[in-house]
């Protein structure tokens, strides 16, 4: 496809009652969220255990989430291998964070 590029997501393991599958990842991304978005900005220690390093900063947004099925995205790769994980103490801030922001937020469907 032109004009894709290969780009960090968050995937959270949020598992479906009737079929076990990952349906949820949250986007990760090097701009700083508008004033009108709710993200979080992600340390410098936490960019390194994701694997994320040859980013300088970047931010998760809590306040817009890919529905999707993670085992058979055609936009997460399938390769089974993370580029690493966020502390459980992170990944608590940022389930609280997209807790909060929820009811505001935007669903975006990625299952078609």
């Amino acid at each position: 496809m032109e004009g894709r590029k290969s780009r960090p997501a968050c995937v959270v393991a949020v598992r479906g009652a009737r079929d076990g599958l990952t349906h949820l990842a949250l986007a990760i991304t090097t701009k700083p969220p508008t004033s009108d978005r709710v993200g979080l900005e992600v340390s410098a220690i936490e960019c390194r255990r994701a694997g994320l390093t040859d980013l300088k900063r970047c931010w998760i947004v809590v306040d817009e989430y890919n529905c999707d099925i993670a085992e058979r995205s055609r936009y997460i790769e399938s390769d089974g291998k993370p580029l690493g994980r966020f502390s459980k103490a992170f990944m608590m801030k940022i389930a609280a964070a997209f807790i909060k922001a929820r009811s505001e937020g935007r669903r975006v469907s990625r299952l078609d």
